[in-house]
């Protein structure tokens, strides 16, 4: 009688664990977060000082031309408000890619590279990490925007809209930002990677109509990613038509979630294989 072949099954212990790693490396970042408040403080400061200085410096100028039925400054904050918010998640990924090339750059990778986890969860982590932070930077400009006079016409549909469009945003810009924090040498570098992605808003109709634009640069104002983004959360929050522009912005979230995500992972997995 032939004797069964023994097979051993591999130890609960070396098994992988994407879930628990995850939430692990989630745990990691955001007490990162919590030690270094200066960091957010800092991503979050920009866009509200740009917020401060477009409505008391510029919106009288700015919104008298806007035709509103107000006029002036209580025209332009409700038109402003919406690049603003964009352009907090835009600062707050720049974080993101600081933090990935921190890892990539400090031997943190190498650490990893020697421990029995999910590879994925690296990344996840940040992803989860930074989408968190950039929800609580949202929180904080949106209610300055209010203090100084946004007054958003929503119903409460329509600000989930702008909740989950938000959340999609930060999502693909995320994942962007961690690959072109992978490919940074330096943090240095890592920390102006992203200041062409932040001055998008300023090149779009996030602070002025494109209307009043050159041809040339009013044709790139129209056609970039972020304009049919703020042309969205302007309609949402201001209730007024969007239009097409809800579906071409989450088009161009999905091609940048897609593309920066396949970025990540093939970029990540040649470093964490060598």
């Amino acid at each position: 009688m032939s004797t069964p072949a023994l097979t051993s099954p591999a130890p609960a212990a070396l098994k992988f664990h994407p879930l628990h790693d995850s939430a692990t490396m989630l745990r990691r970042n955001l007490k990162r977060m919590v030690r270094y408040p200066s960091m957010t403080v800092q991503l979050v400061g920009m866009p509200i000082i740009f917020l401060l200085l477009f409505v008391y410096v510029f919106g009288g100028t700015l919104g008298a031309g806007l035709g509103g039925t107000s006029g002036g400054r209580a025209d332009y904050v409700n038109y402003v408000a919406p690049g603003i918010i964009l352009m907090t998640i835009t600062a707050t990924v720049q974080g993101t890619t600081i933090s990935v090339a921190m890892d990539m750059t400090e031997g943190i990778i190498a650490r990893f590279r020697t421990m029995h986890i999910a590879r994925v969860s690296v990344l996840t982590g940040h992803v989860l990490g930074s989408v968190i932070q950039a929800m609580i930077s949202l929180a904080i400009v949106i209610g300055v925007a209010l203090l100084v006079g946004f007054r958003p016409t929503a119903g409460l549909g329509a600000w989930f809209a702008t909740a989950g469009l938000l959340l999609v945003v930060t999502f693909a810009l995320v994942w962007l930002a961690v690959a072109l924090g992978q490919v940074s040498k330096t943090v240095e570098s890592a920390s102006n990677v992203l200041t062409p992605l932040i001055l998008l808003p300023f090149l779009g109709s996030g602070f002025v109509p494109t209307d009043s634009m050159p041809a040339g640069l009013r044709w790139f104002a129209e056609y970039q990613p972020f304009t049919p983004i703020i042309e969205t959360l302007r309609g949402l929050l201001m209730d007024e038509p969007i239009g097409n522009n809800a579906w071409i912005a989450l088009g161009w979230c999905a091609v940048i979630a897609l593309g920066g995500y396949l970025w990540s992972r093939r970029l990540f997995n040649r470093e964490f294989s060598r």
